[in-house]
């Protein structure tokens, strides 16, 4: 007869993950601008109405960017302004904090 052997279980550290979802890469990449998005209202003293020019947004958050992070731009500026944490002034590159978002600060 044949004596069973008891083998360990293995590490979580050895053991076998399954690849991130897409999905779950996209909204990382897309938190991550809004996050330097709010970084630099924050470092600001941002009130509300607090305005971002087309320069600070390529100063604080473009030239930050990587080639794969770049489409993901509009993706978390569209999301904050859903969220009513900036609004988009009529020329489309100027940003203004809301006072929502002057509150999560």
């Amino acid at each position: 007869m044949m004596s069973k052997k008891n083998y360990a279980k293995p590490s979580q550290a050895f053991a076998r993950k399954s690849p991130p979802k897409k999905e779950n890469i996209e909204t990382l990449q897309t938190n991550e601008i809004k996050a330097m998005f709010m970084t630099w209202f924050k470092s600001s003293r941002a009130v509300e109405g607090h305005v971002m020019t087309k320069a600070d947004v390529i100063k604080s958050v473009l030239k930050k960017l990587d080639s794969k992070q770049d489409k993901f731009f509009t993706r978390a500026m569209d999301e904050l302004t859903n969220e009513a944490i900036i609004e988009i002034q009529p020329d489309g590159v100027t940003l203004v904090l809301t006072k929502k978002g002057a509150d999560l600060l």
